[in-house]
């Protein structure tokens, strides 16, 4: 799907202001860097009787720059190496959502 006329995606997530490089390390041992959003809201889980209180990482970035990226790859922010727990999510925008899981 093609970026909106009406948004430069790279001036929107300029390193300098508010987003982040990350390392996306794929399964047949290639790598890629990529500018993003990282973000780790709180989240409340039930099941049934039972509350969780965990997070929900996840990275927003250019569609474009994570054609390819499947579940199994890893990425890497501020040293912090993170499972990618789904394909990335198209927002129809140009940009796209990765789920991601902390490790250990």
């Amino acid at each position: 799907m093609p970026t909106p006329d009406w948004e430069d995606l790279d001036d929107f997530l300029d390193a300098e202001e508010f987003a982040v490089q990350a390392v996306i390390e794929l399964q047949d041992a290639t790598s890629r860097t990529v500018t993003g959003i990282y973000d780790d809201p709180y989240l409340n889980a039930e099941l049934g009787e039972y509350d969780m209180d965990t997070s929900r990482p996840r990275f927003t970035c250019k569609e474009a720059d994570v054609q390819g990226v499947t579940r199994g790859d890893t990425i890497s922010i501020d040293g912090t190496v993170m499972d990618i727990m789904t394909s990335p999510q198209p927002d129809g925008t140009g940009m796209a959502l990765l789920d991601l899981a902390p490790r250990g």
